[in-house]
């Protein structure tokens, strides 16, 4: 077995990467990842990427932060100092919705961008990798994984016919800035 771990296919225009990734799907060659220094509508449908489960997690970071603020003014001021403050009630439930609100949006936020750290693998003072340093100032990497798709011509002659620059064999997993 080959020391080649992936195959970088590096286009100069995003629209001759899209066309590479249809000619490796439709020779049913797995893509392993692309990489592009910009956002390109529609690449996550044509990679089968699933849609993204935040907006659930958001949902449920908020119902905790909600019921968190209600138990904890709740207990503090009705069931542990309750206090007769000018005749109104201890449980007064308009003055507790400004709270509530804002500890839903505590949680809702440090819940989601813990999930996205965890997610990424981008923890604060981890060194960024990348497969191809291009990949970040003009270049779109395509990137197959050599271990599960066997001909490697097969797949160097692929890229280069949708518009390829260049093609290499990385052998090592990333490249790191350090």
């Amino acid at each position: 077995m080959s020391n080649i771990k992936y195959i970088l296919g590096s286009f100069g225009d995003p629209d001759e990467m899209m066309h590479g990734i249809e000619k490796l799907q439709e020779n049913n060659i797995k893509i392993h990842d692309v990489y592009t220094p910009m956002p390109i509508h529609g690449i996550e449908a044509k990679l089968g990427i699933k849609r993204s489960r935040l907006d659930i997690l958001a949902f449920f970071c908020g119902i905790t932060g909600t019921v968190s603020a209600f138990a904890l003014i709740y207990l503090t001021s009705v069931v542990d100092w309750r206090h007769n403050i000018g005749g109104k009630p201890a449980f007064a439930l308009p003055d507790f919705i400004p709270i509530m609100f804002e500890v839903t949006i505590l949680f809702c936020a440090f819940g989601l961008v813990g999930s996205y750290y965890a997610s990424t693998h981008l923890f604060p003072g981890r060194a960024p990798r990348v497969m191809d340093l291009r990949a970040t100032d003009d270049r779109f990497i395509i990137a197959v994984d050599a271990q599960e798709n066997g001909d490697h011509s097969k797949i160097d002659g692929l890229l280069k016919e949708a518009g390829a620059i260049e093609v290499k064999h990385n052998e090592r997993k990333y490249i790191s800035y350090e």
